[in-house]
């Protein structure tokens, strides 16, 4: 499965920001799908997920702010990033997990800046 982020850009601290995450299949046949982000000079996060059942999952450091949610009838996943923080500025990855427990390949991430 081929995935791919966009949505992000340069927004001051408070603002909002959705992302989007369209994949080559559609998303209802994965296990979850994650966002992940990787700020310069650290280790890729979990910042949310959500699976097949609809149960959602996220990271602390962004309840109540972001709000991950999907297009059951097609293959694009949403974060709803709000209230954002100069601290959410990074790269931001989506990822599937299969049914076997095997992920997908990485794929082009999208650059969220939170600044003034």
């Amino acid at each position: 499965v081929q995935l791919q982020a966009s949505g992000g850009g340069l927004v001051q601290p408070g603002g909002s920001l959705r992302l989007s995450c369209a994949a080559s299949e559609r998303i209802v046949s994965f296990k979850t799908i994650g966002w992940y982000r990787q700020a310069p000079g650290k280790q890729r996060e979990l910042v949310a997920l959500i699976f097949s059942g609809g149960n959602t999952n996220y990271a602390d450091s962004v309840k109540g702010r972001f709000t991950v949610s999907r297009d059951n009838a097609g293959n694009t996943v949403y974060l709803q990033m709000n209230s954002l923080k100069p601290e959410d500025t990074a790269v931001y990855y989506c990822n599937v997990q299969f049914w076997t427990g095997n992920y997908a390949d990485w794929g082009q991430g999208t650059l969220v800046t939170v600044s003034s």
